[in-house]
């Protein structure tokens, strides 16, 4: 594994204030602590330090290059880093010293490669977890452990224990736990299924639209020829009885 380096300085814990100006400075405070090392208070650059750390290799190992001999030359992991919660900066670290010699525990984050034959046919790759918990050197910290998903297919599923793990590295966990599968595309399905039911509702309301007016239709109709003959009855039922009444 590719060793950084990382600048750091011991700071002063006091006043509080001083915290502050580190964050001004560009700098924020951390704390270096081991199995074998007292607690530290130490400073480090924030651009340095998001430089040397990325969400795809967290535990990367580091050097500390510093002007003090109880920092110099150190190795340390990160173990863990907070960030402001709306602009996401750093404004606090954790290091973690450890023995070259002695192996130790690290999460390390899985990148998946290849497309897989569900894929192809319209499926949803779909991982399940990102990191996985190992146990290695500490030289021997990947970046990332690589999964290969070629080979599946829709539903199929990759356990961690069916993974390869390179080198040294061996896995822990407690139970075979799924890491990464196939989902089918039945999310791309569902719009289609809703549209042809607007559709035939639609359609059946347009029919009764026009049964509806066709009645509608003939009753006006017969309305109006009724009415025509309303309208000459008065005046031949009047002729009638003038011609009665010449007669006699």
């Amino acid at each position: 594994m590719e060793t950084v380096e990382l600048a750091a300085e011991i700071r002063e814990t006091r006043p509080k204030s001083r915290r502050r100006g580190l964050r001004r400075e560009g700098n924020i405070p951390a704390v270096l602590y081991g199995p074998r090392t007292k607690a530290t208070a130490i400073a480090i650059s924030s651009v340095e330090l998001r430089s040397r750390v990325s969400a795809s290799a967290r535990q990367r190992l580091m050097r500390l290059k510093s002007s003090s001999p109880e920092l110099n030359d150190r190795h340390v992991i990160v173990k863990e880093i907070q960030r402001a919660p709306v602009s996401g900066n750093f404004v606090h670290a954790d290091f973690y010293e450890v023995d070259l010699t002695q192996p130790l525990r690290v999460a390390v984050p899985l990148r998946f490669t290849g497309k897989s034959h569900g894929v192809a046919e319209g499926g949803i790759l779909q991982p399940l977890v990102r990191e996985v918990e190992v146990e290695c050197l500490p030289l021997e910290i990947p970046d990332a452990i690589e999964v290969d998903v070629s080979a599946l297919d829709i539903h199929d599923v990759v356990h961690v224990s069916a993974m390869t793990f390179p080198g040294n590295l061996k896995p822990i966990f407690d139970t075979d736990y799924p890491v990464v599968t196939v989902l089918p595309p039945t999310v791309a399905e569902a719009p289609v299924a809703a549209a042809a039911a607007e559709a035939a509702p639609a359609e059946g309301a347009e029919g009764a639209e026009g049964a509806a007016a066709a009645p509608a239709a003939g009753a006006a109709e017969a309305g109006a020829k009724e009415g025509a003959g309303a309208k000459g009855g008065p005046k031949e039922a009047a002729a009638d009885k003038g011609g009665g009444q010449k007669k006699g």
